[in-house]
């Protein structure tokens, strides 16, 4: 995986062509693509793939999760699901009100 480069602020607004001013609002997408590159930096796996002798194999998350395969799924599928939560979950926090959701949002605490 490829080092991710920081998103930028954009230097003129694409409807009007003006330089935005201190303290304009910054367009939704940009918010949106700022959450995508979080989500992406906030969960990438680190250090080394570790096997124990009971068949478990797992790699640590850089947000403190250890992610492993089970009896039912592979180290790559927990990877996957795991950045896919990971992203939804952000970008679904910066999402515009008003938008229409597959997923209700707020989630609800159980």
């Amino acid at each position: 995986m490829g080092t991710l480069a920081p998103v930028s602020e954009p230097t003129t607004h694409r409807s009007t062509g003006e330089t935005p001013e201190h303290g304009d609002t910054v367009p939704v997408s940009a918010q949106m693509r700022r959450a995508k590159v979080r989500a992406a930096t906030e969960h990438t796996t680190v250090g080394v793939v570790r096997s124990d002798p009971s068949g478990v194999v797992s790699i640590a998350c850089a947000c403190g999760m250890l992610l492993t395969n089970g009896p039912t799924w592979s180290l790559d599928e927990h990877i996957r699901l795991h950045r896919a939560e990971a992203r939804f979950l952000a970008l679904a926090a910066v999402a515009p009100d008003g938008i229409p959701r597959l997923v209700a949002w707020p989630l609800e605490q159980s």
